[in-house]
């Protein structure tokens, strides 16, 4: 039934004065007499859980009641509207369809007949909307005379689904309307005309995000998302088409593998409340990595590119469809030297995507990939002498990383009762082995610093090398469950869905007494487990042009195990939370989204964490957990001009750190306490096209334009709070310290030209503050070059294509860090420098 007018204002008032008493009873203390006097009594509930009760209410509360109105007041008689919403393909009735009169509050939902009925609308022309989860979005312009009823039947088109599983986010330009946090999307359009060597190039777009390079391929991108330490990307959850790929994504969420940024079809990033839905890590955000699916027709794409440092890269691919099957295969090959010297890479990347389609409303993917990697590269950086002399420099050529990994991804979508209901079973697993042999110096194995004196440089030592091999099996089963209907006459989504997840790692630590020795006495055996189970469950009340309310919640079920198989030491422990969060946005008409959210970040501890090496034992190592908080706007003008501004606050009761300045995979993690962080973030894009007329124009349409964009971060706030103590030296006291690599300033920002069918380029421009690498704030570099200031940095990038349509090959030329400026990235295990000017050139062929 739509809206009645003339109740809005009384009930707007009812609701502000309850918030207002409210809020007087959350702001002022017990004892204030004005409290004692207005409200009588206060519960018990703490502060912090009533404010987040209120949270819809103020929302409302601050609306003003025209808002709120459906239409003015009329004095000539109104006008009915009302009618049937049934499905094309089966002429069946559409239950639960949304009805509504663009730019006005009066709309409803279809009965169970897929029948509507709005009262008292005001006389005048109106575009009814139709919509409908799983159905082409319908629209038709009506007249409504004084007194008139007017009957219509709307015929809705099944269309493909965005299955949750899958897409966090969404691909249409309306979901954004509905996301209540801070989200972007990396078109296939960007990715295709910037030819990004790695994902850090990419995901240094998104506002919010620091990628530290390591080896200068982008193999192991170090991803830290406001402020939140980056080694190994393990404060962030990366998906694949919506599935962990970490190693163990709760028992050793490390990102020793990620996969080429070239097989990718669009990124999707999200960093509010939405996150619980997919877990475990729920604190910094989620990105999600897209695969294409296959072409309608049978396409295929070949990929040449050379550059120096004796850079290769090949990629074939080709798919299409056959009767009811879709097929995509995907082969690449990428070789060459890393950024330092004495090391290079060859990685080869194979997968296979078949979709069939079972029927009308059921649809079976199978993913199948191959993924393997040899590469000359070692773990520590350098000291400060050894980077004065030349900072490149590499002296563990002896050092080898092997790592191969078999994954399969299942996905059954099915539709139900007429498309108001989508199911989504997905079955994955990967295995993985990854052998790190690593020659030992002088500080006993190559993990550990040089002497910190003036002076200190690596030495080998001849008799000593390391083998940290590992052994990773993952696999679990995932339904979700979307379902679209009304309650009261609003429309909902709900998702609902459970995970089982299994890992086991077998890891062993073998000393050799050679710099090439493959066998040698076993250091560690350990066999660590991991049985998950979770549960979430998000409601979305889509109040039509209003905007919408998001809530929703998500339990994490944690067991694990740990066997030391040297001295038969075992132990169990078991975690469990509960992750709540909620969201709203505002709309006004589709140019201006106000978002605001909150929800409970949560990160499991690792098994080496929780469990003891030596007698099996429980550590005192809490989770990791935040209360996260957003407020934003998005913008969009058109489809060229847009900008979103985002307001974040992460606060940590607890945030976790390593106990060393290493920070990598096998260092102890420690209790950090309470953290605080919080900034702004800015995306914006301009696309500047030549007037209706101008002589840039032809006939046939635009032919040119300038686009420029803007990702800026500014996090004002990462420091330890309470009482706590540095890493490095126990005695001293560091509250109030700025975290680690936590840069106050970071900016991309890139000028494109593009002239349609020909000439298209890019100037790019990334900036980084200063950043701190120890807990101590240390400015002057120390000898081992492991503490001390990571200097500001600017890079300049450029990329151009020239499109030659008859032969249908498109030429390229990328150039990374044109200046071939030297800079520092990271002091953790040493100096590790910078990537140095690469230069590529390629042929894409589209057949």
């Amino acid at each position: 039934m739509a809206c009645k007018t003339e109740s809005h204002p009384a009930l707007h008032d009812a609701i502000k004065g309850w918030t207002q008493k409210q809020l007087l009873r959350f702001s002022f203390p017990k004892n204030t007499p004005f409290v004692q006097e207005s409200l009588m009594s206060v519960d018990g509930r703490s502060r912090k859980v009533r404010f987040i009760m209120l949270l819809p209410f103020v929302l409302i509360a601050c609306v003003p009641p025209s808002f709120l109105q459906a239409q003015s007041t009329q004095s000539s008689p109104t006008a009915r509207f009302l009618g049937k919403v049934v499905s094309v393909r089966t002429n069946e009735p559409l239950s639960g369809s949304v009805v509504f009169l663009a730019g006005t509050r009066f709309g409803t939902t279809t009965r169970h007949d897929g029948s509507f009925r709005i009262e008292d609308v005001p006389p005048g022309h109106y575009e009814v909307k139709v919509s409908m989860l799983g159905y082409r979005p319908l629209s038709k312009q009506i007249v409504l005379e004084p007194g008139a009823k007017v009957e219509a039947v709307f015929h809705l088109e099944s269309i493909p689904i965005e299955f949750p599983d899958v897409e966090i986010i969404g691909s249409v330009p309306e979901a954004f309307l509905k996301i209540p946090g801070s989200g972007m999307l990396v078109s296939s359009d960007l990715l295709l005309r910037t030819h990004p060597l790695t994902v850090n190039e990419v995901l240094r777009k998104v506002p919010g995000i620091l990628v530290r390079d390591e080896e200068g391929f982008g193999i192991r991108p170090n991803i830290g998302i406001r402020g939140l330490f980056p080694t190994r990307s393990t404060k962030v959850l990366l998906l694949e088409d919506g599935v962990p790929f970490a190693l163990a994504p709760y028992g050793d969420p490390a990102s020793y593998y990620h996969p080429p940024v070239h097989r990718f079809d669009r990124i999707e990033v999200l960093k509010g409340s939405g996150q619980i839905l997919f877990g475990p890590q729920t604190i910094g955000g989620v990105i999600n990595y897209l695969t294409p699916l296959p072409p309608a027709v049978p396409t295929g794409t070949l990929n040449l590119v050379a550059g120096n440092r004796d850079y290769l890269f090949g990629q074939l691919n080709y798919g299409g469809r056959w009767q009811n099957v879709g097929y995509l295969l995907d082969y690449s090959r990428k070789q060459g030297r890393l950024a330092r010297e004495n090391s290079s890479s060859t990685i080869q990347d194979l997968n296979s995507k078949f979709i069939l389609n079972v029927s009308t409303t059921s649809s079976l993917t199978v993913k199948l990939n191959l993924y393997d990697e040899r590469s000359n590269v070692t773990y520590p950086g350098l000291t400060q002498v050894e980077y004065e002399e030349n900072p490149y420099q590499n002296p563990f050529k002896d050092d080898w990383f092997y790592f191969r990994r078999y994954g399969t991804h299942l996905i059954h979508d099915q539709e139900l009762y007429g498309g108001r209901m989508l199911l989504s079973t997905n079955l994955y697993g990967y295995f993985i082995k990854r052998d790190w042999w690593r020659q030992g110096n002088n500080g006993g194995t190559n993990s550990t610093p040089p002497a910190n004196t003036p002076g200190s440089r690596t030495l080998l030592n001849p008799t000593r090398n390391d083998g940290r091999n590992r052994e990773y099996t993952v696999w679990g089963v995932e339904p979700r469950l979307r379902l679209s209907h009304s309650f009261s006459g609003v429309q909902n989504e709900t998702d609902i869905g459970f995970r089982a997840h299994f890992e086991i790692q077998d890891r062993k630590q073998i000393m050799g007494n050679s710099p090439v020795s493959r066998t040698g006495i076993f250091l560690e055996d350990n066999l660590r487990k991991v049985q998950a189970y979770s549960t979430f469950l998000q409601n979305r009340f889509l109040l039509g042009e209003v905007g919408t309310i998001s809530t929703g919640i998500r339990i994490e079920e944690i067991n694990y195990q740990r066997t030391n198989n040297l001295n038969g030491a075992t132990g169990r422990m078991h975690l469990g939370t509960v992750i709540p969060g909620f969201g709203a946005t505002l709309n006004h008409a589709s140019h201006v989204t106000v978002f605001a959210g909150i929800h409970r970040g949560f990160a499991p501890p690792r098994v080496e964490d929780v469990i003891s090496n030596t007698d099996g034992s429980s550590t005192d190592l809490d989770a990791e957990k935040s209360w996260n908080f957003e407020l934003g706007v998005r913008a969009r003008a058109s489809n060229f001009v847009h900008a979103d501004v985002t307001f974040f606050r992460l606060d940590f009761e607890n945030q976790i750190i390593p106990s060393s300045l290493a920070g990598g995979s096998g260092t102890v993690m420690t209790n950090a306490g309470s953290t605080l962080h919080q900034g702004l973030e800015l995306k914006s894009t301009i696309g500047v096209t030549p007037r209706e007329g101008s002589s840039l124009e032809g006939a046939t349409g635009l032919v040119q334009r300038v686009t420029i964009d803007i990702a800026y971060t500014y996090l004002a706030t990462a420091r330890f709070r309470g009482e706590r103590f540095s890493v490095i030296d126990p005695a001293i006291r560091i509250t109030g310290n700025r975290l680690t690599y936590a840069p106050k300033h970071m900016l991309t920002a890139g000028a494109a030209y593009s002239r349609a069918g020909a000439l298209d380029c890019r100037l790019e421009v990334v900036y980084v503050s200063k950043q701190f690498s120890d807990d101590l704030n240390t400015i002057t570099p120390s000898p081992n070059g492991r503490q001390g200031i990571i200097p500001a940095y600017t890079v300049w990038n450029l990329s151009a294509e020239y499109p030659v349509a008859p032969l249908h090959v498109t030429a390229f030329l990328t150039v990374k860090n044109v200046f071939n400026r030297v800079y520092i990235v990271d002091r953790s295990r040493g100096i590790l420098p910078g990537s140095p000017r690469l230069v590529q050139g390629g042929l894409r062929w589209v057949f």
